[in-house]
């Protein structure tokens, strides 16, 4: 699967939309949002981005890679900790500006650098002037 350059016929809007060209569309800093879920729960797992290079190296590897916006940096998920995301799929959204990776955990089969399962550990809970963050289950639901 390769990547395509964006389209500039009248007709892209639905090409876009409905068509076969897979066409990414970067944001002006050159990246696209990408949410990581597991491939078997369902659950999401992270969100990360990915500029053309770490979601060519993903499409042509099936490991997970992604650009670090704090380090300017591209990173193959799990070099350092052991915990590699396998692609199982790759889902583009309706106009193409955000991508969806289904994969499979390798190591623990944690993600997220706290050494949890999931980024989405914390909950927003209460009400005006006394919300709050609350942990949530394990699974991050």
């Amino acid at each position: 699967m390769s990547i395509s350059p964006p389209l500039a016929r009248p007709d892209a809007k639905r090409e876009l939309e409905e068509g076969e060209a897979f066409t990414p569309r970067f944001d002006a800093n050159g990246l696209i949002v990408c949410v990581t879920t597991d491939a078997s729960s369902g659950d999401v797992l992270m969100v990360a981005y990915m500029n053309a290079e770490a979601l060519e190296r993903t499409l042509a590897t099936g490991i997970a890679h992604y650009w670090s916006r704090s380090r300017n940096a591209l990173w193959r998920k799990g070099d350092t900790s052991g915990r590699v995301q396998r692609v199982i799929g790759v889902y583009v959204d309706c106009d193409q500006d955000a991508l969806l990776l289904k994969v499979e955990v390798g190591g623990d089969g944690k993600t997220c650098h706290t050494g949890r399962r999931s980024c989405f550990y914390r909950q927003v809970a209460g009400k005006g002037a006394g919300r709050r963050l609350a942990h949530a289950r394990e699974n991050g639901t």
